[in-house]
């Protein structure tokens, strides 16, 4: 484990917890050693905004990719941009080139409703997503870079008995986990929330709420620019527009390295984090993955003065919203019903979707829509991800995060790092392999909620 790593032994099961380190001088002083770029702080910005900001620094290079790498991670989203910065960081290896398709940060990464929470129901979820909310914590601190990252608070609706019976004992299993998780009357819920509708008449009355404190929200794009940011501070390569066309494997059928559209590029280990196009680049390497990939929707409103203090999900009705620091209501709702690699969707689930935030939130009902727009997602059997090693050598995979990918970013993007490292798994992650599937020891979070966000 990395020097700034520590453990607290709980009630119930042994969690690991990963404690970010203290902004002190003396650690900022060798942050600033290592990164040539411009240290973000009150003075520079007054500085800068003297100047008109026009002496800002390039935060990362366009980099031309080398012959070879030590590990080329294919995905410049959030948990390919984290890898790096962690494999860099905590393991020395900086011999590293993340590869992008488009644009950094331009896929799931930028199309998400940037929820983050931990409250799921089994022990391995729970660990792993309260994990990340651990680096949640302390991110912006340990980039220098504001990821806007605003712990608001996560309500989750019951609308029925089996929705009361379920989150109840998701609040009783998260507890046993040492993770944060109440129960709340319908009264209580108003307090919290007073823009939510709890009379008994609705078409979806409140029957009560499960609360996690610590869940809220984070900037999406702000994310992918931090990571990419600091992984580039400390020597890694950040290859934009250069799709990955095939992954070569040697006459032994280990790794080789990626056929790319600038040429071949050599590497020792390949990891994979491409989110709703893993399993097409997985093929190319002839491993066969369980997974679907959907469209997944969102929107957003016209911005308005703060109204909303917190994040609200209702499962029973498939909707959630947030509120933006522009003033926007960010919206988004279930998968489509078909397998699609577009991004985009169809209409009538964003009309059940507003519909729905309608009749839960009345307040918003003359409110218009500003825009919308769709993702890729890749999704499991049971709704949870696989991080770890293939059965192809030094070839290793973070996929099938389906709706809940951006809240674990930072927690899939270290361990993901450790594994690729190590050449074997964290022991957070190394529940989430492939052979799950065949052994029959599922982690399944869709039975367990009926919806994975």
């Amino acid at each position: 484990m990395a020097p700034n790593a520590s453990f607290r032994v709980r009630r119930g099961p042994v969690r690991l917890r990963h404690t970010a380190p203290a902004t002190t001088l003396a650690a900022q002083a060798v942050f600033n050693e290592i990164d040539p770029m411009t240290h973000f702080s009150a003075l520079s910005l007054l500085k800068n905004a003297v100047s008109g900001n026009r002496k800002w620094e390039r935060q990362w290079p366009d980099a031309a990719p080398k012959k070879a790498y030590d590990v080329i991670i294919v995905g410049a989203g959030g948990h390919g941009l984290g890898a790096a910065y962690y494999l860099a960081k905590e393991h020395g290896i900086t011999n590293v080139a993340v590869i992008e398709k488009g644009w950094l940060g331009g896929g799931n990464t930028g199309r998400n409703t940037t929820i983050i929470r931990s409250n799921y129901l089994y022990d391995e979820s729970s660990r792993l997503f309260d994990h990340a909310l651990d680096l949640w914590d302390g991110l912006s601190q340990e980039l220098n870079y504001n990821v806007m990252f605003s712990p608001r608070g996560c309500l989750m609706l019951a609308h029925n008995v089996h929705d009361v019976q379920s989150f109840q004992r998701h609040v009783h299993a998260n507890r046993l986990n040492g993770v944060d998780n109440r129960w709340l009357t319908p009264r209580q819920a108003k307090a919290f929330c007073p823009p939510l509708n709890i009379s008994p008449d609705a078409r979806y009355p409140v029957m009560g709420a499960a609360l996690q404190q610590r869940a809220g929200t984070a900037r999406h794009d702000a994310v992918a620019w931090g990571y990419a940011r600091a992984a580039a501070a400390r020597g890694v390569d950040i290859i934009q527009n250069c799709p990955v066309t095939a992954i070569r494997r040697g006459a032994d059928g280990a790794v080789e390295g990626v056929e790319t559209g600038k040429g071949f590029i050599r590497a020792d280990k390949v990891g994979v984090s491409a989110a709703g196009h893993t399993s097409v680049v997985m093929d190319t390497a002839q491993v066969r993955l369980p997974l679907e990939s959907y469209p997944l929707q969102a929107l957003v409103s016209e911005p308005i003065k703060p109204v909303f203090p917190c994040v609200v999900m209702s499962n029973a009705v498939h909707a959630y919203l947030s509120q933006s620091d522009k003033g926007e209501l960010v919206i988004g709702s279930g998968t489509d019903q078909y397998t699609s690699y577009s991004q985009r969707g169809g209409l009538p689930l964003i009309e059940h979707t507003l519909a729905a935030i309608c009749e839960v939130f009345p307040i918003f009902n003359r409110m218009r829509m500003l825009r919308k727009w769709g993702g890729t997602v890749d999704v499991t059997p049971d709704r949870s991800a696989i991080v770890g090693k293939t059965p192809v050598k030094h070839l290793y995979v973070n996929c099938g995060w389906g709706t809940g990918g951006f809240k674990a970013t930072p927690g899939a993007a270290h361990t993901f790092a450790w594994t690729i490292a190590r050449d074997d798994p964290h022991p957070i992650n190394a529940p989430f392999t492939i052979e799950r599937f065949a052994t029959g020891r599922l982690i399944d979070e869709a039975a367990a909620a009926a919806v994975a966000h």
